[in-house]
């Protein structure tokens, strides 16, 4: 088939990846280049420098909703448009383009965590079995009619940055399955049930904020989802500190919520949260590097100081 992709980041690549070994004549949207590290250098998004590797062709926009994103896809003709984590909503006139509308790769079993950022937001809410399905992209974000489902157990430890890989790879084999019914005319659509929808926004800088009033699970989880970015923190003596890595303990809490119940280079940082302790296991200091908890207290003296 003659497919547009539009994608950015990592989580499209697998599915990326198996449309070029499928044999599929392929043209690839995708953002901008992005200035990223000390000297603000633009470097390009991990789809375009796959699509280069590949030899496809790239069109980038920031709009791919304004009239040149129309006219390039309009002059591209493509026979279905296919989406995975691109970042920007379609329009109406972008979607009326491909003879069989667009297909989206979504990261969870919908109609639950609509949105951004939603192999994240699972973590975070604590579920324990998530997803990927394959939607029929609509005017609406994520509401249109679902195609495919595969459902995945997540891990009790595992960070929204690991999930994500994981569900990248499942979303291309899903993906694959979603093609081979739609060119055999056995894909099957259903409408999703707006009563069950949960929506999820993007991830901002603030969403990594911990509050150790909140129970050791909920402490856990947030450190978990936000992991890699954001990122956790909290701050101590009012200079932020990064929670990398936690761990439940099982363990009733000792003191006032946040407070470093236990914390010393040999027993390692165990926090008070609201009903038990979460021992930090990876931590970075303001300035500092990442590193284990019992050498990140040595020379520190952190018990009863209080995490906020």
């Amino acid at each position: 088939m003659r497919i547009a992709f539009l994608g950015t980041p990592e989580f499209a690549l697998p599915s990326l990846e198996m449309l070029t070994e499928e044999g599929h004549e392929l043209a690839v949207f995708t953002q901008p280049d992005r200035p990223k590290g000390r000297h603000g250098e633009p470097v390009p998004p991990p789809v375009k420098a796959l699509a280069a590797q590949r030899g496809l062709p790239v069109y980038q926009f920031e709009k791919i909703r304004a009239p040149e994103g129309v006219a390039a896809l309009r002059g591209f003709a493509p026979d279905l448009m296919v989406t995975a984590a691109f970042g920007q909503i379609l329009s109406e006139e972008n979607l009326k383009i491909p003879a069989y509308g667009c297909i989206n790769v979504h990261g969870s079993l919908l109609p639950k965590y609509r949105g951004a950022a939603p192999v994240q937001w699972a973590v975070i809410g604590g579920e324990t079995v998530t997803g990927v399905t394959t939607m029929l992209t609509d005017a609406g974000l994520d509401t249109g009619d679902m195609l495919l489902k595969r459902a995945v157990e997540i891990g009790d430890n595992e960070t929204g940055g690991e999930l994500m890989e994981r569900l990248s790879h499942v979303g291309a084999s899903l993906l694959k399955d979603t093609l081979f019914a739609l060119q055999s005319g056995t894909l099957k659509r259903e409408k999703q049930n707006d009563a069950e929808a949960t929506k999820c926004p993007m991830l901002k800088k603030e969403h990594g904020k911990v509050d150790f009033s909140k129970t050791a699970r909920e402490v856990h989880n947030l450190v978990r989802g936000v992991t890699p970015w954001p990122g956790a923190y909290a701050f101590l003596d009012g200079e932020p500190v990064k929670l990398h890595k936690t761990r439940l303990t099982g363990l009733s809490a000792r003191g006032a919520a946040g407070e470093c119940a236990v914390a010393s280079a040999a027993e390692g940082l165990f926090v008070n949260a609201a009903d038990e302790l979460v021992e930090v296991l990876e931590l970075q200091f303001a300035g500092g590097k990442r590193m284990e908890a019992s050498r990140a207290l040595c020379g520190r003296a952190l018990f009863r100081k209080v995490l906020v």
